[in-house]
């Protein structure tokens, strides 16, 4: 059968740089840090005492307070970013077939923060089973897309997808293979993360996954470079809104990009340390490529995982190389977790956004907190150091690895008729 074409036609962000896709791209572009001390909890005996929280938001300019205590904050996240990218993408609510609209969200945990406080409380009290009659429909991971098909009444496939920090990546190319193949004309996809709470800082802190600089967390995150000393935890939803190209032109839509392919891999190594060649990461870019039937030379830019991990990094840069071979240099490379910290399950969404910003606006947006080149990293890649770069970006490729060697690629490219 022939595949049919996907475009993107709504994008919405909630993050920790920008509470839209406006503020989140002005952010990017001006290199802002999101890291600042957590205002959530009472942080000062944990090793590491600062993250990216999302900021100088409020639950109740979105939904009414009565919903919004039925929700975790991972849903809430997610009902705000999917309602903007629906109001962006102009899809007109009472003509479209809503049962060929379909919710596939990512999320890597999902209601921490609510399990967290329904374990708290328990053990607070005198034994008595008191618990709160949403605490299990605010905890599951898969109620966030659940609560934003209720809203608009989309009928299509629903579900969610579970593979940790590549978890919103995997949500976007299912959803783009229900388009393709036939299945549904428009999908909402993305995904939401609201980890940022004392389970959450605590596991990552055992674990010594996190940064631990308290003394300045604006600098914390830092990719590629030799100082780099964990990653910094951040918090929010990336939505887009994914259709079938003609679908798409017979309503007249504006269309941010095309979605070429996707990739998948394992690294089938570790349960949180990746393969030191990058095997998996090469395997889900070659992939991704071969997916979208793009050749290696004719990728521009590249949001990596990046994550600021002393292994990570090094690993991911090396398989660009094998990959990308002597075509890596004119790549234009970066992290946007240099600025967002990372979002967990929400973070394929949020950096597939500044993907397809950078093509529609012809920037590639900096990864900051560059000071010292890393020896065991090949300093000619072009990271986009500190600095936003102009660029005429055809093709860009955004790459999510997760916590049990799970890899997840997609590719954009800019659309032509």
């Amino acid at each position: 059968m022939e595949l049919k074409r996907v475009v993107v036609t709504g994008l919405g962000a909630l993050t920790p740089i920008g509470n839209n896709v406006e503020e989140y791209w002005n952010g990017l572009i001006n290199g802002v840090s999101g890291s600042a001390p957590i205002t959530y909890f009472d942080a000062s005996k944990f090793k590491t005492q600062f993250a990216c929280e999302v900021k100088n938001f409020n639950v109740t300019d979105f939904l009414n307070r009565k919903e919004a205590r039925k929700m975790d904050r991972f849903t809430q996240y997610a009902m705000v970013a999917s309602d903007e990218a629906v109001k962006d993408s102009n899809l007109d609510l009472e003509k479209v077939d809503k049962s060929r609209v379909g919710v596939i969200w990512g999320a890597g945990i999902g209601g921490l923060e609510t399990f967290q406080n329904e374990v708290l409380n328990y053990a607070a009290g005198d034994g008595s089973p008191r618990f709160n009659p949403f605490f299990i429909p605010k905890m599951i991971a898969d109620i966030a897309p659940g609560q934003i098909s209720i809203k608009y009444g989309f009928r299509g496939p629903n579900f969610a997808t579970v593979s940790a920090c590549a978890s919103s990546s995997n949500a976007l190319i299912d959803a783009f293979n229900y388009i393709r193949l036939g299945m549904a004309d428009v999908m909402v996809s993305g995904g939401s993360e609201a980890a940022v709470t004392i389970a959450g800082m605590g596991g990552f802190n055992s674990m010594h996954a996190l940064s631990t600089r308290n003394d300045d967390p604006k600098t914390a995150s830092r990719p590629f470079d030799k100082d780099r000393d964990g990653f910094v935890l951040g918090e929010g939803a990336g939505a887009l809104i994914l259709e079938e190209y003609e679908h798409a032109k017979a309503r007249g839509a504006k269309i941010y990009a095309e979605l070429l392919g996707g990739g998948l891999s394992a690294d089938a190594h570790h349960i949180t340390a990746p393969h030191p060649e990058g095997l998996g990461a090469i395997s889900v870019m070659e992939n991704c490529l071969k997916d979208a039937n793009i050749k290696p030379e004719e990728v521009d830019h590249i949001n990596m995982h990046g994550t600021s991990t002393p292994l990570g990094d090094i690993a991911e840069s090396k398989a660009v190389l094998k990959v990308f071979g002597d075509h890596a240099y004119n790549i234009n490379i970066n992290s946007t977790k240099s600025m967002t910290g990372h979002l967990l399950g929400a973070a394929g969404a949020v950096e597939a956004i500044a993907s397809i910003l950078a093509i529609n606006k012809g920037v590639v947006p900096p990864t900051i907190n560059h000071f010292t080149d890393d020896d065991q990293i090949d300093s000619k890649l072009n990271f986009t150091f500190n600095k936003p770069q102009k660029r005429d970006v055809k093709v860009a490729m955004s790459n999510t690895f997760g916590f049990g060697g799970h890899n997840a690629c997609v590719l954009f490219k800019k659309l032509e008729e």
